[in-house]
């Protein structure tokens, strides 16, 4: 069982930076394919971006290619998110989500752990 706790949101500027981060227990985080998603009032969940095991393979949505990053360290079970140039349209609430496999994947039903999520709010 693995438990995901993100934070560092809160409410930024349009032009602005935030990095959230992903807490993960568990002795297996490693082995694990990482992603956040993120969902709009009104909207389903969307996929942001994910990373595998290694770092190595990182892919993102288009809309917020350039402007986030996602990185990761094994030996402190953590993920994070970097998002800088902000907008309002990137308004949401931000999961963090662990797949039991070495691959990544871009939909929701590849993750089999959540976070609670954390609210990003980017006035203009």
């Amino acid at each position: 069982q693995v438990q995901l706790v993100e934070s560092g949101g809160g409410l930024v500027q349009a032009g602005g930076s935030l990095r959230l981060s992903c807490a993960a227990s568990g002795r297996s985080f490693s082995t694990y394919a990482m992603a956040w998603f993120r969902q709009a009032p009104g909207k389903e969940r969307e996929f942001v971006g994910t990373i595998s095991w290694s770092g190595s393979a990182t892919s993102n949505l288009d809309s917020v290619k350039g402007r986030f990053t996602i990185s990761r360290d094994n030996a402190k079970n953590t993920v994070w998110l970097q998002m800088n140039s902000l907008k309002p349209e990137d308004t949401a609430v931000y999961f963090c989500a662990a797949r039991r496999s070495l691959r990544v994947g871009a939909r929701s039903s590849d993750y089999d752990y959540w976070g609670q999520g954390t609210q990003v709010t980017v006035s203009s």
